[in-house]
């Protein structure tokens, strides 16, 4: 069984960029059952937790249900991470809920990136914004990264549902590929501490 986390940044109901996000969700876990593998797909809608996202970064500890939504995102096999472009940039919403994981939450985790926006000039936020943050938080961000832009929605769509299905493949791939052990919590089985200190004599 695989768990795909989707993050979704998205700040209107509807947006385009929870559209963008479900749609790599379809295409990812339609490749992961191709693949003779069971999965699972939870959204999380970053907007229904601004609040305890500012509470989470002033205190250094998520609660309630964020504290479930962001355990939902560490805990995945895959992540899915959309976010709107503003200001040649993802948005402070986005940025926030990365900030507030705990350092190495991330590590090994595959990736897939998408962001929406209001016209291709912006589409390379994604290269030199998106996946810096994830380079940081050493996440493997699959090599396809897929950008919408109005008029993709429109006439034009065959070109985006390519990319789409193509960067759902990817990620399927490197759910798939990557070693059990990278996936397993550090804490599921510790070292027992009298072989940590006999390890040091």
């Amino acid at each position: 069984m695989s768990a795909i986390a989707v993050v979704s940044a998205g700040l209107g109901r509807p947006s385009s960029t929870r559209l963008l996000a479900d749609r790599l969700a379809a295409a990812a876990a339609d490749a992961l059952r191709a693949r003779g593998s069971a999965v699972t797909v939870e959204t999380v809608e970053l907007r229904d937790h601004a609040h305890a996202m500012v509470d989470a970064a002033l205190t250094g500890f998520p609660s309630g249900a964020f504290r479930a939504a962001v355990e939902t995102v560490t805990g995945a096999d895959g992540i899915i991470a959309v976010t709107p472009v503003f200001n040649a940039s993802y948005s402070g919403l986005f940025k926030t809920f990365f900030d507030v994981l705990e350092r190495g939450a991330l590590e090994g985790a595959p990736v897939l990136l998408g962001a929406t926006g209001g016209t291709a000039r912006h589409s390379l936020a994604v290269d030199y914004a998106m996946r810096p943050l994830m380079a940081y938080l050493r996440a493997a961000a699959v090599p396809t990264a897929v950008y919408a832009a109005s008029e993709d929605w429109g006439s034009a769509d065959g070109d985006l549902a390519d990319r789409i299905a193509r960067a759902g493949g990817e990620l399927a791939a490197m759910v798939e590929g990557r070693p059990a052990a990278a996936r397993e919590d550090g804490f599921e089985n510790p070292v027992p501490f009298e072989n940590l200190l006999a390890a040091g004599r």
